[in-house]
Formats: structure tokens, C-alpha cells, sequence
């Protein structure tokens, strides 16, 4: 997937576990993890801001875009069959 999560980063960066920055989000630690293991499909703008609220950083610390390497299967949307 293009987009690279780096929760990691930025709670090694503040000395956080992952338990602690769950519960000062305000999500489950089991979804903290599907996120920071990049297996979301899509993240809440208040989840991001608080993210970025708990760990003092821009959103950009924690998500960034990197593109697929040459000859990688590109992923496709569904369609619904109109062509």
C-alpha cells in the first residue's frame, strides 16, 4: 500500500507505548494497532487530529504517500460493471 503509517516513529520519538496513546486518544489499543500496522482502510479526521494533538506533531509525521515500485500489481477499485 502507497500510504506508510509511522506511528512507531513519533511514539519512540516521545518515550509513549502503544496502551498510553490509545487511551489518550480515546480507541481501543486493538485499533491503534490495526492503524499503526498499516491494515486501516481509512482513518476518522478526529482520530488523526487526535493523534496528532496526544503526540505533538502535524499529520504529515504520521502518514506519508509512497508510491508503488515499478511493475507492482496495481490495486483496483471495483466497478459496477458500466463500461
Amino acid at each position: 500500500m502507497p500510504i506508510v503509517v509511522d506511528i512507531d516513529v513519533m511514539l519512540a520519538r516521545r518515550k509513549m507505548s502503544v496502551g498510553a496513546l490509545a487511551d489518550r486518544v480515546g480507541i481501543t489499543p486493538a485499533n491503534l494497532a490495526v492503524l499503526k500496522n498499516g491494515r486501516a482502510k481509512a482513518v476518522r479526521f478526529t482520530t488523526l487530529e487526535a493523534l496528532c494533538e496526544v503526540l505533538e506533531c502535524q499529520p504529515g509525521d504520521l502518514l506519508r504517500w509512497e508510491p508503488e515500485p515499478a511493475g507492482a500489481d496495481a490495486v483496483r477499485a471495483p466497478t459496477d460493471g458500466a463500461a
